[in-house]
């Protein structure tokens, strides 16, 4: 588990200024989301924290140490599953592993059982269902030897019932792993339900206009979101993304 902290954080891109100061922070075993405008930056900030982009100023710190412009310091998770089609579903888990060691591929099957995946186990992504794949993807992360996971809207391309199906997994492997984890959805509902904290961010050039604590008890479940408590959670988060989008 791990503790990132992003200060003073700017980027363009030509002349066109996609971040601006950012500042914000993930502590250790918390389920932070960004929520903000398409175009809003938040995938430039998943490519400056994994490395792919160098920032033009400013700092990121994982557990004290900078890792601005280094690949391999964290686990992503992008919007589709990215598997690979020619390895069975144990090999695609253990993948992350082997980049750095020899893979425990006895924890790797206990992990794919707990997902439901038993029968899988050697079986090809062709195979699995949409949902699935997303869970062997999640899996990869988790195994990943890197102490921070960023999910990039993971579940954006599934069906109303399975994203909600997947969310309740997704937080049941979360509850008993508690690794430090940075998602992105454009989805209000989706982000109360998951996290601990909720950025908002402002159109470009990006910052955090607002942070909302999420104190609903854990383990949560699908009846929370139910309630008059969640409900006007999501009416003030969905207040201010509109007040940002009307400016």
């Amino acid at each position: 588990m791990s503790t990132l902290e992003i200060e003073q954080l700017s980027k363009s891109f030509g002349s066109q200024p996609i971040l601006e100061q950012l500042q914000f922070h993930v502590k250790e075993g918390e389920f932070v989301s960004l929520l903000g405008p398409s175009g809003s930056g938040k995938s430039t900030i998943f490519h400056l924290i994994g490395g792919l982009y160098k920032p033009d100023y400013g700092s990121i710190r994982l557990n004290g140490n900078e890792i601005s412009g280094q690949k391999g310091s964290i686990s992503y998770m992008p919007q589709t599953p990215s598997l690979f089609p020619w390895r069975t579903i144990l090999e695609n888990v253990t993948l992350g592993v082997e980049l750095f060691e020899k893979p425990d591929k006895e924890k790797a099957k206990k992990m794919l059982e707990r997902a439901g995946l038993a029968d899988y186990i050697d079986a090809y992504p062709h195979e699995l269902s949409g949902g699935m794949r997303q869970r062997v993807a999640f899996i990869r992360s988790i195994l990943s030897p890197q102490p921070f996971i960023c999910l990039d809207e993971p579940f954006s391309a599934l069906d109303e019932f399975t994203r909600l199906e997947m969310q309740k997994w997704l937080l049941s492997i979360w509850d008993e792993e508690r690794p430090s984890v940075l998602f992105v959805t454009h989805n209000i509902e989706e982000a109360i339900f998951l996290s601990d904290r909720i950025l908002v961010l402002g159109s470009k050039p990006a910052q955090v206009i607002k942070e909302f604590d999420i104190a609903f008890d854990r383990p949560r479940n699908g009846e929370l979101t139910l309630t008059s408590e969640f409900l006007d959670v999501k009416k003030a988060v969905y207040q201010t993304l509109r007040g940002e989008l009307d400016d």
